[in-house]
């Protein structure tokens, strides 16, 4: 009896730790997020300079992965990129840091200023995660 006793509270904490384990995972999971930035007429000159020289170094200090960057063949007003989030909680911190960050700041600031206003005219952000047969698991 007592040996029954033994293994059933083996049993249940051999569970909660598998409960703890799988709720972190599931929560620590990457995630990839799809940026699309649609500019003003004539602007994504100006927008590619922002990213080559200023937004890149800045977002990877924050913590993002910049998976890569493309431009949609059939628009000439578009700017589309990937970025690997080690979470949604870690992409949500990355991102409230890096609008803080008062060098993102003066760097928009100054693309605003030498381009006559905004550069983009909509931004679109779309959370994914990868499945279980995707390459980027």
């Amino acid at each position: 009896m007592r040996l029954v006793g033994m293994m059933l509270l083996w049993l249940s904490g051999a569970a909660v730790l598998f409960a703890d384990t799988a709720a972190t995972t599931a929560a620590d999971a990457h995630c990839y997020e799809l940026r699309t930035y649609t500019t003003v007429p004539g602007r994504l000159p100006n927008l590619h300079a922002r990213f080559r020289d200023h937004a890149i170094p800045l977002l990877e200090k924050h913590g993002m992965r910049l998976v890569g960057f493309w431009t949609p063949a059939d628009k000439d007003n578009t700017l589309v990129y990937l970025v690997e989030h080690k979470s949604r909680e870690a992409a949500q911190k990355s991102w409230t840091e890096f609008r803080a960050d008062p060098e993102w700041i003066a760097a928009k600031k100054a693309s605003e200023t030498e381009a006559g206003g905004s550069l983009t005219e909509k931004v679109e952000s779309v959370f994914m995660t990868a499945t279980d047969y995707s390459a980027m698991k």
